[in-house]
Formats: C-alpha cells, sequence, structure tokens
C-alpha cells in the first residue's frame, strides 16, 4: 500500500478538529457543504479507531451525500418535504462499511433535491461555490461532497450517480470521481432518483483512495475480475461536438500525452451511441422519481424546487403510458448488448464534461439551466445507460481544469481503478498552464 495516504489513526483527532475549526468559522469557501454535520459523532468515532487500524481506511474522513442513511440523522435528500422525517434507525450499507473500516464521517453534504440534474444547485440549503472557479457552480448531484474533497475537509465523498453526479462535479472540482458498475455497490438506505440508473461510489483526490472506500464498500462482489484491455477508444460520432474550445484544447492535449507515452487510442464508430441520441433516457429519472416521490409531488410540490418538480423534470412523466416506458426499457438492454460488443474489454476516453463549469449568473434563466443540464449530463450519462464502470481524471491545461474520463463495461471496476492510476500520474505531471 503506497505511503502517500493523507490519513493514519495518528493524525485523524487534529485534522478532524482543524476541520470542525474550519467549518464553524464559516469560510466562506466551506459555505453550504453540508445539511448537517456529525461532528459530536465524528469525536467519538476517534475513540475506536484503535480497532480498525488493520484497515488501510483507518483514519481516514468521510463525508456523505444527504440521500445515505447514517444512524441517528434525517435523511432528506437536499428536500424540505423530508425534513422532518424520523432519524436512521441504521446506517446504510455501504457508510456501515466504511465506518467498520475505521473511517469518520463528517456530516451529510449538500445535493441538487432528489439528485435530480447535473448542475448541483439548491434552493433551500445553499450551494456551495466551486472550489477552484470562484463565481461558479460546483457540478452535481454530488455538490457538496466534491468541493468538500477539493477544500481539503473531507478525504472521501460519497455520493451517488444517476447520470453523472459523481463525475461531474469531480471534473468540475479538479478531483477524481468514480462511479462503479451499478450492482457492485448496496443501494439499500440510500434514498432513489432512478432505480434503473443509479450507482454508489467515492470521490477523492486520487485513484488509489477511490479504490480503497470502493473496495470497502463493495465487499468484492459483482466485479468480474476481468482485466481491461489497454487500449482507448475514442468515439467518432459521440461525446465530442460542442465542446467548449477550452475543453477541446485541453481534451486534444490529454490525448496527445498518451499517445506520446505509446497508449494505443484509436477512433471508432459506435452504432450504440448513435442509438442513444434518440433514446428516451429522460422517462428514467422522471417516471422512477415519481414512484419514489409522488405523494410529495401531489401534496407538497410548493416546498418543493420547482426546477425539480417542474413540467421538465418530474412532470413529464405524465407523458409517459406503462407501454412506452417497459419499451424504453427492453430498448436499453438491447443497448447494452451491442454496446458491450462494440467496447469489449477496452476503454473509451471521453472528456467528463463538455463544458468548464458555468456560473452562478447564468443559472437564474429557467431555459439556460435546463440548456446547460441536458449539457453537462450528456458525456456522463451513457455510462449509466450502458452499465458501465467509469472514473474522471482531473487535467489541467492552459489553466482551465477539465475531467478526462475512462469508461469500461460492467463488472472491470478493480481493472479499471488499476489502469487509472499511471494515466492519473501522466495526466497530472502534463500541467501546461
Amino acid at each position: 500500500m503506497p505511503q502517500q495516504l493523507p490519513w493514519s489513526i495518528n493524525t485523524a483527532a487534529p485534522r478532524l478538529k482543524e476541520v470542525v475549526k474550519r467549518v464553524d468559522a464559516d469560510e466562506s469557501s466551506l459555505r453550504h457543504i453540508f445539511i448537517e454535520t456529525f461532528f459530536d459523532d465524528a469525536k467519538l468515532q476517534l475513540d475506536d479507531l484503535a480497532n480498525h487500524t488493520e484497515s488501510p481506511l483507518c483514519g481516514a474522513i468521510v463525508s456523505v451525500k444527504n440521500l445515505f442513511d447514517v444512524q441517528g440523522y434525517v435523511t432528506k435528500a437536499g428536500t424540505r418535504f423530508m425534513a422532518n422525517d424520523q432519524p436512521a434507525q441504521t446506517d446504510a450499507p455501504p457508510i456501515k462499511q466504511l465506518r467498520e473500516a475505521g473511517c469518520v464521517l463528517l456530516g451529510h453534504t449538500n445535493m441538487t433535491e432528489i439528485a435530480f440534474s447535473g448542475l448541483g444547485l439548491n434552493p433551500h440549503y445553499g450551494t456551495p461555490e466551486n472550489a477552484i472557479t470562484p463565481g461558479c457552480i460546483p457540478g452535481g448531484s454530488t455538490s457538496g461532497g466534491a468541493v468538500s474533497v477539493a477544500q481539503g475537509i473531507a478525504d472521501i465523498a460519497i455520493g451517488s450517480d444517476t447520470g453523472g453526479s459523481l463525475r461531474i462535479p469531480a471534473a468540475f472540482n479538479g478531483i477524481v470521481g468514480f462511479k462503479p458498475t451499478q450492482s457492485t455497490v448496496s443501494r439499500e438506505g440510500c434514498k432513489a432518483l432512478s432505480v434503473t440508473l443509479d450507482s454508489v461510489g467515492p470521490m477523492a483526490k486520487t485513484v488509489i483512495e477511490c479504490e480503497l472506500a470502493y473496495k470497502a464498500m463493495s465487499n468484492g462482489t459483482g466485479d468480474s475480475g476481468v482485466a481491461v484491455e489497454p487500449e482507448f477508444l475514442i468515439p467518432s460520432n459521440f461525446g465530442l461536438d460542442e465542446l467548449q474550445e477550452p475543453v477541446k484544447v485541453a481534451f486534444e492535449q490529454a490525448v496527445q500525452t498518451l499517445q506520446d507515452q505509446a497508449y494505443a487510442i484509436k477512433e471508432q464508430h459506435f452504432e450504440s451511441l448513435e442509438r442513444l441520441k434518440s433514446f428516451p433516457l429522460w422517462h428514467f429519472a422522471s417516471v422512477e422519481s415519481r414512484a419514489e416521490y409522488d405523494d410529495a409531488y401531489q401534496n407538497q410540490r410548493d416546498i418543493m424546487d420547482r426546477r425539480i418538480s417542474g413540467p421538465t423534470r418530474m412532470g413529464r412523466a405524465d407523458e409517459v403510458d406503462a407501454v412506452s416506458y417497459r419499451k424504453t426499457l427492453n430498448q436499453r438492454d438491447k443497448l447494452i448488448q451491442q454496446y458491450r460488443s462494440e467496447l469489449g474489454s477496452k476503454i473509451m476516453l471521453l472528456p467528463t464534461v463538455s463544458i468548464l463549469p458555468p456560473t452562478f449568473a447564468s443559472m437564474q434563466d429557467d431555459d439556460e439551466y435546463s440548456r446547460i443540464n441536458v449539457q453537462v449530463l450528456r458525456n456522463t450519462s451513457a455510462g449509466n445507460v450502458m452499465d458501465c464502470c467509469s472514473i474522471s481524471l482531473p487535467y489541467t491545461h492552459n489553466g482551465n481544469t477539465i475531467g478526462v474520463m475512462l469508461t469500461a463495461c460492467a463488472g472491470h471496476d478493480l481493472s479499471l481503478l488499476n489502469f487509472a492510476q499511471p494515466i492519473e500520474k501522466l495526466l497530472g505531471s502534463d500541467h501546461h498552464s
């Protein structure tokens, strides 16, 4: 195990004390990261760390997205309509596994209401500011989690990813975000957005830290143990149009850096991704979020985020009949099979997000909010539809930080994490800023 991990049993207490001090001082860069903190319980957890010294995660400080049950706290999922629910009786299984690995749980982090957007805005609890670009949004829906890691108050953030909710904020804040194969981490005790697409995973500053968290949460199940082939495929017909110029330039430079190190990279037309362009992906989150929260939608809409409960998101479920929804599920199964036959064990390479983080000011207009939301989710959501594992690595060029996304078919999780480590080093050493 590499020695450069930022945590240890010996430093946990002073590091936690420093975090509490910074949060209590109301540092502007830390505002709106948390919906609720667990500081008193975190101090009690320190006393138990001696029982977990065998774990490589012992002493790691972890933030938890506000849709995971944490014993003794209310799981609000960024909403007001669940704010008065009963506190959770037990930890969600992945959170319990991290606690048992000696992680110190810091607090419930802010998020888009019910995780229904890739932008990270929350009208009820405020929105944390982007950690590297002042005046800009954090990305979402795991907004507080990404900023907690990027601002150095959490080592690892646990979140969910339905269409990019780990990888988008990771890309926007210059950290690593990993979306595992859905079946490998339990979603029990985690409030759903789309049962078809939701995945649970970590964000951290490095790949190895994400890997340690993933191993603890996954119990090693579901990963096929199949190795990825060290060859990159860039889709010639998906994910590279409408790139903002700085993202385009940075991604091209990242590709060049990999080619200079003799990595095999080729372009390929993906028929599955061509079909994805006309696939009614919105059916999943619209219909399935209504299945989860229809009571609130019908009776408490006045206290919901109007952009989430509005006609383009939850409201749009009324446009879908049962037969259409079932056809969409069937079509997805076919897409997954086609995608797997096209990608095989190779790795898809794309920019995580096609734009740099937008400003808060640009979010005022509802139409612009909707347009940008679709744009930021485009590249990442393919991995959810196709049931992939996918990781976003930070890369800085000309002073602009983007995410470089590596995606593999289901079950290649540990192999992808292993493969991503030298790539991360390459991209990190190639700062042309």
